[in-house]
């Protein structure tokens, strides 16, 4: 599946941004972008083991929320001026590619 491969990358990319934040971040926002982009890829493997699409959308949708909830940590590192030196090209566009391609599978165009 394309959003599987996708949210593959989006992890690799997350937990790459997660090695240039602080120290201090450690259980705090880098912990929580970590816990969050493994939920995208987990809950996108567990719903595409589901029988049920409206089960299998369910899935999707968390794992869309998990999507947003990076790109929120990630507005709140820029304020806090975290991301100064740090190039974010290949991760925001795993975030927009990951987010369409989600929801594309939640509501597939008729």
């Amino acid at each position: 599946m394309e959003v599987y491969q996708s949210s593959r990358v989006f992890v690799f990319e997350c937990y790459k941004l997660t090695k240039n934040l602080p120290a201090d971040e450690k259980f705090g926002m880098i912990s929580q972008i970590r816990r969050a982009a493994l939920s995208v890829h987990l809950n996108i493997a567990e719903g595409a083991s589901r029988k049920s699409e409206t089960e299998r959308k369910r899935f999707y949708e968390v794992a869309r929320g998990s999507v947003i909830e990076i790109d929120a940590a990630l507005d709140i590192a820029a304020d806090l001026s975290y991301l100064q030196n740090t190039t974010l090209n290949d991760l925001e566009e795993s975030i927009i590619k990951t987010f369409k391609i989600l929801s594309g599978l939640i509501n597939p165009k008729s």
